[in-house]
């Protein structure tokens, strides 16, 4: 039975290989193709690179936020990890626009490898990578802003001067904290520390204000291309489940012709020896083999 089925097996395979569309991967690689991977390999790590910088920035947030007094130093290393992160943002968005291009003329060129829907997939990949890196980025200096606003606004409830949601926006927006804290006595000592916090929580959310906008023109862009990109990746992730589905069908209809076949045999088995005199047997048709879509199917005619 065995060689029967790698037989017919044998039989269903085309007689010119060369009939069939070569989707096969080379093996060795072309030197294109290893300067690619070279890139995303040094594109993850700058991701890396600032996914760890993200997370110092966060902590020095709530070391700044928790210290009653002024730390100089916290705040330049905080000054210093985010310059390091733009500079490295810069770099990322420009290795990712360049590889955007070069798919873009590989497209244009009518190039449907493997190789090009490979580099897609990399780009879509490493490109949503980078987004979310910088999203979480993006929310630790929306949240240390707003805590910021609050620190502001406790500091002027205890220097005794009120102040309203509306009123503390008009004062960042004006870039002068002293329009609102020149009514403020700083005859004690609490109240100087006051004015000093109120100053210094001002400058700070004019950073991030700069910092944000600037993160957000850079990537406004980026996010609209990686949604589409997004698209082509779903088709591939449709078409590999579709895949295992026609696979997983074909596994299940193999079992059931060798079930088949077996029980066939049986029936064949028992008629034979009650119907030895009238020499009648029961004869079962060769196991046809049909190739579909790369999945192998057994039917079985009795």
């Amino acid at each position: 039975m065995t060689k029967d089925l790698i037989s017919a097996l044998r039989a269903a395979q085309p007689e010119d290989a060369s009939d069939l569309p070569d989707t096969s991967l080379p093996l060795d690689g072309s030197q294109y193709m290893n300067d690619f991977f070279s890139q995303v390999e040094e594109i993850r790590n700058l991701i890396e690179r600032v996914q760890s910088l993200v997370d110092n920035v966060k902590n020095k947030h709530s070391d700044i936020l928790s210290s009653p007094n002024q730390d100089e130093a916290t705040k330049a290393q905080l000054e210093d990890a985010m310059a390091e992160i733009k500079t490295i943002a810069h770099r990322v968005r420009a290795k990712l626009k360049q590889m955007e291009m070069n798919i873009e003329y590989d497209e244009n060129s009518d190039r449907t490898s493997a190789d090009l829907r490979i580099r897609k997939t990399q780009y879509s990949t490493i490109s949503r990578n980078f987004i979310e890196v910088m999203t979480d980025y993006n929310k630790a200096q929306v949240a240390f802003r707003d805590a910021c606003k609050n620190r502001i606004k406790r500091q002027m409830e205890i220097a005794e001067r009120k102040i309203s949601n509306e009123e503390l926006e008009d004062m960042l927006e004006s870039g002068n904290p002293a329009i609102f804290t020149q009514e403020i006595m700083t005859d004690t000592q609490q109240a100087k520390q006051s004015l000093a916090d109120i100053e210094a929580r001002h400058q700070d959310i004019m950073k991030l204000e700069k910092s944000i906008k600037e993160l957000h023109d850079m990537f406004m862009d980026m996010a609209m291309l990686v949604e589409s990109q997004g698209e082509m990746i779903d088709r591939i992730e449709y078409n590999v489940e579709q895949a295992v589905d026609y696979i997983e069908s074909a596994k299940a209809d193999t079992k059931k012709a060798v079930k088949y076949q077996s029980s066939a045999r049986k029936v064949g088995t028992i008629i034979g020896c009650k119907l030895c005199p009238f020499q009648v047997f029961l004869r079962c048709q060769s196991i046809r083999v049909v190739s579909l879509l790369g999945c192998v199917v057994i039917f079985l005619n009795v």
